[in-house]
């Protein structure tokens, strides 16, 4: 019956967030966007930063587009950052059009499946990565995301 009763405890503790696993460290991410500025994501520490996969052909990511704008827009002065990583195989053809037409803020960078990989796999678009201050992934999403939901992940990081 101890035993029971201490397994539960033991249980409710690591599911309430009791356990002091090691944080997940960010993999690496470098890119160049179309208009040749570097983008490294550990020149980034100190910041929070929003790494969103997504492609032009997805309507989900086209919907999460003006949310993530909005809070890049609001949010930068205060020490968050949103890097697009584009998995469209079609390159900056699709990628730089779309850009200029949605009017998008944040930096864009081209990812492929060797990216995808490094960052667990990626299986669904959009997937979002809130990565904290010291680099490590505080939080995932997969599917679309809200303003109210990405400034739910990132405002008690900053």
């Amino acid at each position: 019956m101890f035993r029971s009763v201490a397994t539960l405890l033991l249980l409710a503790l690591l599911v309430v967030g009791g356990s002091a696993a090691e944080p997940r460290k960010a993999p690496p991410l470098v890119g160049t966007t179309a208009k040749g500025a570097a983008i490294d994501l550990a020149q980034l520490k100190g910041k929070v930063v929003v790494v969103n996969f997504w492609a032009t052909w997805c309507p989900p990511c086209r919907a999460e587009i003006p949310d993530f704008i909005s809070v890049y827009d609001e949010h930068k002065s205060k020490g968050v950052e949103i890097i697009g990583v584009s998995l469209d195989e079609e390159g900056w053809s699709v990628v730089t059009p779309y850009v200029q037409r949605s009017k998008i803020t944040y930096p864009i960078i081209l990812g492929d499946r060797r990216v995808a990989r490094t960052w667990g796999g990626i299986q669904a678009i959009p997937s979002t990565f809130i990565i904290d201050k010291q680099g490590n992934i505080a939080a995932s999403h997969v599917g679309l995301m809200s303003k109210a939901q990405l400034l739910e992940k990132i405002k008690p990081l900053l």
